[in-house]
């Protein structure tokens, strides 16, 4: 597995090994969950930090409880996740990434499968992370979100970028017509 980047419109390359320590330092929250069914939320806490750093299970368990707590679902530890909401859900897989100790958490459309009450749970405990100076990259739609938690912004269009600007600018002055365009309907 290569992984190519293309800073400054030059592609480079990295081994395996430099994509595997890569990784390692991120935490990725999916739109559509990806727990594991037949585990308890603790158990899908606890799978990653177990499995991927070979931990053992009793030494990773209070500080998945302590994360679990830090999302507001430390009672629900020993549910599964077909006996949780999809605000739940999203803030166990949040808790999940969380438990590798990552330095960038990545979220793809965090929100976009939620009705708007169980979104704002999830958009409160991104804010949490944020407050707490998570650094994040987000994938959304929740513009207000992004306007209140950004430091910056990158907007896309048909998988181009079209403006990057500081959360502030972006919003109040946006300089592409069609960001504009989009902040119109948006906001």
């Amino acid at each position: 597995m290569d992984f190519r980047a293309v800073p400054g419109g030059k592609s480079q390359y990295a081994a395996d090994a430099d994509v595997r320590r890569l990784c390692r330092k991120m935490g990725m929250v999916f739109q559509s969950f990806n727990l594991f069914p037949h585990m308890t939320v603790l158990q899908n806490v606890i799978e990653a930090p177990v499995t991927v750093k070979g931990l053992r299970r009793d030494a990773v368990i209070p500080k998945a409880e302590e994360l679990l707590r830090k999302v507001g679902l430390l009672a629900k530890r020993d549910n599964y996740p077909g006996r949780l909401s999809g605000g739940q859900k999203q803030r166990v897989a949040i808790a999940r990434a969380l438990a590798m100790e990552p330095d960038i958490m990545l979220f793809d459309e965090p929100t976009s499968a939620l009705d708007p009450e169980l979104t704002g749970e999830v958009l409160r405990t991104m804010r949490q992370l944020a407050d707490e100076h998570m650094t994040m990259l987000v994938v959304t739609h929740e513009m207000g979100f992004a306007r209140k938690a950004a430091h910056r912004v990158v907007f896309m269009d048909e998988g181009r970028i079209l403006e990057e600007a500081a959360s502030d600018r972006f919003f109040d002055a946006p300089q592409h017509p069609r960001t504009r365009e989009f902040l119109a309907h948006m906001l």
